[in-house]
C-alpha cells in the first residue's frame, strides 16, 4: 500500500490486519469515528456488516469499494476502488448505528442498493480526504452479530463483560459470531 495512505480502522483489530495487508499508517478512530478522524489521505479499513442475501455475499467476502452511501442513498463518495486483488467491487452503506436485523438489513439494501454497511466510512468521506474503502464482511442477514456487537465499546476497545455475557446468553450464536469476525479480520490481512 502507499506510504502516504492511512487506514482507519474502528479496532485495533482492524489496525492488524492493516499492517498485515501493508499499511505503513494506521489509526483506531473507534466505532463510527467516534475518536476522530485522522491527517493524511484516508483509506477506511476494517470488517462490514453485509446487505445481500444468503448465497449473494458471504462471511469474509473482501469488498473494494467504489461507492459510499447515506441511507437515503445519496451518494457520499465516489472513487475506482484500490485494485486490490480477489476483492470484488461494491457498495458501503454509511450508518450511524448497528442493524442486526435481517429485515431491517432487507430494507436497507432494496433502499439503497448497498452490499455492505459500515459505521465508519461516511465520516471518513464527510472529509473529503478519503481515497479508498476497503471491507470485509463479518455479518450477513443470516448470520448476524447477535450479542457480540455488545463486545466492544464505542471507542473500539474490547468489552471483556459484554463478551461474557453474550457468551452466557447465547453461547453457540457468540462463538459462531466470533468466527465470523475472524475470519473477516484474516481476509482483511490478505488484501495487500
Amino acid at each position: 500500500m502507499d506510504a502516504d495512505r492511512v487506514a482507519a480502522c474502528a479496532t485495533a483489530a482492524e489496525a492488524r490486519a492493516a499492517r498485515k495487508a501493508g499499511f505503513q499508517a494506521t489509526a483506531v478512530v473507534g466505532v463510527g469515528a467516534s475518536r476522530g478522524v485522522p491527517a493524511g489521505r484516508i483509506v477506511s479499513f476494517g470488517v462490514a456488516g453485509g446487505l445481500r442475501p444468503a448465497g449473494r455475499l458471504e462471511v469474509g467476502t473482501l469488498i473494494d469499494a467504489t461507492r459510499i452511501v447515506a441511507e437515503d442513498g445519496s451518494v457520499l463518495w465516489e472513487g475506482k476502488g484500490l485494485g486490490l486483488s480477489g476483492a470484488r467491487q461494491g457498495t458501503i452503506l454509511a450508518i450511524d448505528r448497528i442493524a442486526d436485523d435481517p429485515g431491517e438489513r432487507a430494507r436497507l439494501r432494496a433502499a439503497t442498493g448497498a452490499d455492505a454497511l459500515d459505521m465508519e466510512s461516511g465520516i471518513l468521506a464527510a472529509t473529503g480526504r478519503l481515497v479508498g474503502c476497503v471491507r470485509a464482511v463479518s455479518d450477513t442477514p443470516m448470520r448476524p452479530l447477535g450479542p457480540l456487537a455488545e463486545a466492544v465499546s464505542p471507542s473500539g476497545r474490547p468489552r471483556p463483560l459484554g463478551l461474557a455475557r453474550a457468551l452466557l446468553r447465547e453461547p453457540s450464536a457468540t462463538a459462531r459470531a466470533l468466527g465470523d469476525v475472524r475470519r473477516a479480520l484474516r481476509r482483511l490481512g490478505e488484501a495487500g
